[in-house]
């Protein structure tokens, strides 16, 4: 009976690894094809954080994921500032200093937030300046023309098999790390890196760099639609939470994409 159930569990967690993974090749692929702006946006969907969130619903009860919640809100802030360090270093450095740096300030900044209980308050408003101070710092380096992306054989097993080790870790460990360490696994952000290794030795650092930079606003949404999963879930349960977390993402990067197209329609028709 113990090795059934051993085999059941097994065959559960690779289930939920190939399902995190096909959404996260999935918005690579949109994310090559579009260029940097639209992306950016793809890429600020909760594609890799939300099948890990999902699966911590399915094992846990609404406690947990509210408590997880809190401790991923400062996290996003840690993430703005891996953009932030990645955009400048990948203008003239290589993918190892650029990539390498930008992942170690994520981590030192990530076991700093872990020291600490994190109420909802103090969440948002590292969120606010974070956001505050990388959004001005990253604009110059938006605009850049993508140069066309030739896919090679290895960059959707790479992009898989990188998400799919996320989900593993945060669904296998949840039970004894409890909801604050998992909250902030689950946030890695394994979709930037995967852009970083890619993009940059293909097409070059600034052009993926433009990418990550413009994920900026995105990223602020993600946040406040991490804060709004805490609350829903708290109030109301793990599922009607995710949903209206996810509802928040699509529902701020579609405004932000009208936005954009307007202002574009404005600039042709300037004189």
């Amino acid at each position: 009976m113990h090795i059934e159930l051993h085999f059941i569990f097994i065959l559960i967690l690779l289930l939920r690894m190939a399902i995190a993974a096909a959404f996260v090749v999935s918005a690579s692929i949109i994310t090559e094809r579009s260029g940097p702006v639209i992306g950016a946006l793809v890429a600020t969907l909760p594609v890799s954080a939300g099948p890990s969130y999902v699966f911590l619903a399915l094992d846990h009860d609404a406690a947990f994921i509210a408590q997880g919640a809190l401790s991923s809100l400062p996290v996003n802030a840690a993430t703005i500032f891996m953009c932030l360090a990645y955009v400048v270093l990948a203008q003239r450095r290589s993918l190892a200093v650029s990539c390498g740096s930008a992942v170690a300030i994520w981590i030192v900044l990530a076991s700093i937030i872990r020291q600490f209980d994190w109420p909802l308050t103090a969440g948002l408003a590292v969120n606010l300046v974070a956001f505050g101070i990388c959004i001005p710092l990253l604009a110059r380096y938006r605009h850049v023309k993508m140069p066309l992306v030739t896919r090679r054989w290895y960059d959707i097993p790479m992009r898989a098999t990188l998400v799919a080790t996320l989900v593993a870790i945060v669904v296998s460990t949840s039970g004894w790390v409890g909801p604050r360490i998992s909250g902030i696994i689950a946030l890695y952000p394994v979709v930037f890196t995967s852009i970083m290794v890619i993009l940059h030795p293909r097409i070059g650092g600034p052009p993926t760099a433009a990418v990550l930079a413009n994920s900026a606003w995105g990223l602020l949404g993600f946040g406040m639609a991490i804060a709004v999963m805490h609350v829903a879930v708290a109030s109301c349960g793990s599922a009607i939470g995710l949903c209206l977390a996810l509802g928040t993402c699509v529902a701020w990067n579609l405004t932000l994409w009208g936005l954009g197209r307007r202002a574009m329609h404005k600039a042709w028709q300037a004189p």
